[in-house]
């Protein structure tokens, strides 16, 4: 297995940085010459890429990939833009040098397609929920199953939920100084969330498309923690240092989450005019511990600290 994937937290991919698979500066940025403290990233030959610069982007990729160097500090993901795709991305020299695939549509449908070609790989994935099956809870919950099964399971890193794409199968666009919460969307989150969390999948939150609305982008990750969401997709550097600042955890939080983990804590206990019940509490404090182990305590994150990766 990848060294960068033992003991492995979803916390560790940070705000993922989305990019088309045929844009400039591929290798400086997997090398990490640029934005510096970016921790992971996904060259994009889906969405991001015309159908017609498919092939060109999938040639860009192969041509990158010699120069990509080995990183400890850096996960590097490739969105495939369907199995086809996924084939030619594994006949390619160096492919070994990226940690995983986004594996963009996922259903059932495509399940054996994209999964029998991983047989015998390390590469771990990142399946993403953006079809019309994601509305339907059985449907979800068949994939569920299918997704356990254990050498499948391993494989996966978390899931992705593909907010635009499920907007755009309603006919809708998130509104300007709405959180996706507030949205059809916000009710499909919740239900993923209780469909996959308790059997040990984490989530990803939805993009959030408008860079000019720090206010709003700020309320929205505050529903994505709410909600149990790790990982905020990021369409620009910019966005990054926004995200992540925001994943340092609540001084008293992190003292209430050490006590829940500490052996010789009672069965329940008052703290910070809190309640703290070790039996019920006890993944909510892991989750608490495992950001502060990526991103610190609030105010001890400094946005200065990211100012390179602003362009």
């Amino acid at each position: 297995m990848n060294k960068k994937l033992t003991s492995f937290s979803p916390w560790m991919l940070g705000a993922p940085l989305y990019m088309p698979g045929n844009r400039r500066g591929i290798m400086e940025i997997a090398n990490g010459e640029k934005y510096a403290r970016l921790r992971s990233m996904v060259l994009c030959t889906e969405d991001a890429v015309s159908k017609s610069d498919v092939d060109s982007c999938v040639r860009h990729i192969g041509l990158c990939l010699q120069g990509f160097r080995d990183t400890s500090h850096r996960f590097r993901f490739i969105r495939a833009r369907n199995p086809e795709i996924l084939s030619r991305l594994l006949d390619l020299p160096g492919i070994e040098k990226v940690d995983g695939f986004v594996l963009p549509k996922f259903n059932e449908g495509i399940f054996h397609a994209y999964f029998d070609q991983l047989k015998g790989t390390s590469f771990k994935v990142m399946p993403t929920l953006e079809t019309k099956e994601v509305f339907d809870v059985k449907a979800m919950s068949e994939l569920r199953q299918a997704l356990l099964q254990d050498d499948i399971a391993e494989r996966v890193l978390m899931l992705r939920i593909g907010g635009n794409d499920l907007m755009n199968l309603l006919g809708i666009r998130r509104p300007r100084s709405l959180t996706v919460y507030e949205t059809p969307i916000g009710h499909v989150i919740a239900q993923l969330v209780t469909i996959f969390k308790p059997y040990g999948f984490s989530l990803s939150a939805p993009v959030f498309e408008y860079l000019d609305d720090v206010v709003t982008l700020q309320k929205e990750i505050k529903l994505d923690l709410a909600h149990g969401l790790t990982g905020k997709t990021a369409i620009h550097p910019a966005q990054v240092p926004a995200i992540e600042s925001a994943y340092a955890v609540d001084g008293e939080d992190y003292e209430m989450a050490l006590s829940l983990t500490d052996r010789q804590a009672p069965a329940v206990f008052r703290m910070h005019n809190a309640m703290c019940e070790v039996s019920t509490h006890q993944q909510w404090a892991a989750s608490i511990i495992n950001r502060q182990r990526c991103y610190g305590v609030e105010d001890a994150l400094s946005l200065k600290e990211y100012a390179e990766m602003s362009v």
